[in-house]
């Protein structure tokens, strides 16, 4: 285990890796009652924990677009799940501010802004599945040549990463390996539609498959409240069934979600393993994340996960880094999804480009009592999938103790919910006269935040 007193790497190695759907509470570290992440947990118990980390919008591409470029999606464009090839060939990408400071760069994972599994410019090395990819047999883009692997595709990433990583020579490296898992597997009919967006597609290991059999599953205080007090959510609309404890996810949706992020856990063991036998590991900071988290009942929602809710847009944060990250520590700031690429440019001294809408978590990891961010945007542009959430797109501010959720094509069904008082949002304040207050402040805040982000108030 290291010690506080390390050294610091002077260039250090990076390793970020991005779990699908991974929720905040769904790791032993974060005190889940029977889900074992070990080695997930290794990273808090060397590392550091940030508890309170967000992602900037529950969506795969544009989430994952906002990691890469430190912008919120309106200002990379990036703004929903469509074929977007062509304009993911034009991000300005913190691996390619890396790669002109002397980095050797690579990607290894799901890419899914586009179906194009080409290479995209900035990384040296290129692993891609295509599109959402497969859980099993996935076809891979390997530096523009296109392959069709056998086997479990978290296995066979982790396989293309410890590879990658035992070929390395001095150079310093910046590895993004993004995961297929803990996403399901889906199809879309020429509507743009689920085929079957309820079905348990979750597709864990063969080894895994019996994992936590017989557990009793947690629900949180709200997945009986049925969308009570938000008027987006209630809409009586043709073919969707109300909100209820029947309309959330299942049980067995949630333990195939677990039992894939086993295999997850297992790979990041053979990372530490060959790290530790190429003398690289204290000398690489490994950030661990996800792109949005997922519902599992709460309010009787399961796959919508595109709501502004905490169990979709709060995810984990955890790193490790002797020397440069404190061991053994938490941090109760905000942190986003857009934080990540200044914050990986500082570590490795880089230049931090203008117009970035994210701030560098350097200042938290070296001052615990720091303030860090005191707001945060979260906005989701609407798409057909989900029945039940159509013109439900939306801007949205997060503070340290209150949120309120404008609708952008729906008229009075604004939320408003006091996160300190209130943290299940159960409560729509929207129309209480006591709340008045703070929600003229969020609504001018709101305005401000797109604003000077360059965004225009939808």
């Amino acid at each position: 285990m290291p010690s506080e007193t390390d050294a610091a790497p002077k260039t250090p190695n990076i390793i970020c890796i991005v779990v699908d759907d991974l929720r905040w509470d769904e790791l032993g570290c974060a005190g889940h009652p029977y889900v074992r992440t070990p080695h997930i947990d290794r990273l808090a118990k060397e590392g550091t924990m940030f508890r309170n980390a967000f992602a900037t919008i529950p969506l795969c591409s544009p989430s994952r677009a906002s990691i890469l470029t430190g912008l919120y999606p309106h200002g990379h464009g990036i703004v929903d799940n469509v074929d977007r090839s062509v304009e993911s060939h034009r991000l300005a990408t913190f691996p390619q501010q890396l790669q002109q400071a002397g980095y050797e760069t690579a990607f290894i994972g799901k890419w899914h802004m586009g179906n194009d599994s080409s290479p995209r410019p900035g990384f040296d090395h290129w692993v891609s599945l295509r599109g959402q990819g497969t859980s099993n047999d996935p076809e891979m883009n390997v530096d523009g040549e296109t392959l069709h692997e056998k086997g479990y595709t978290t296995d066979l990433l982790t396989d293309r990463t410890i590879e990658y990583l035992r070929e390395k020579g001095e150079q310093p490296f910046c590895l993004c390996l993004s995961h297929k898992a803990m996403h399901p597997e889906t199809s879309q009919g020429p509507d743009g539609k689920l085929s079957d967006p309820n079905a348990s597609n979750f597709v864990p290991a063969e080894r895994h498959c019996g994992l936590y059999s017989g557990v009793s599953i947690p629900r949180r205080p709200n997945a009986d409240s049925g969308g009570k007090g938000k008027p987006a959510l209630s809409r009586s609309l043709d073919g969707v069934a109300p909100l209820s404890l029947e309309t959330g996810s299942s049980d067995e949706v949630i333990l195939g979600r677990q039992r894939m992020l086993a295999a997850v856990d297992d790979g990041l063991g053979e990372i530490y393993r060959v790290l530790e036998e190429t003398n690289r590991l204290d000398d690489t900071l490994i950030v661990l994340t996800s792109d949005h988290g997922y519902f599992y009942g709460e309010h009787g929602l399961s796959v919508e996960r595109r709501l502004a809710y905490e169990e979709s847009i709060r995810i984990p944060l955890l790193m490790r880094c002797p020397g440069i990250v404190p061991v053994g520590e938490t941090r109760d700031q905000m942190a986003t999804t857009v934080d990540l690429a200044p914050t990986f440019m500082e570590l490795a001294g880089v230049k931090i480009p203008d117009g970035l809408h994210g701030e560098s978590l350097k200042v938290c990891l070296d001052e615990p009592a720091a303030a860090g961010r005191d707001e945060l945007l979260v906005e989701y542009y609407s798409d057909a999938v989900f029945d039940r959430i159509q013109n439900m797109g939306y801007e949205a501010i997060r503070t340290a103790d209150w949120k309120y959720i404008r609708y952008v094509d729906l008229e009075g069904m604004d939320e408003l919910y006091d996160l300190r008082n209130d943290p299940y949002e159960v409560s729509n304040l929207i129309d209480d006269p006591a709340a008045a207050a703070n929600l003229e402040n969020l609504k001018r805040r709101l305005r401000e935040l797109v604003a000077t982000t360059g965004g225009v108030v939808r």
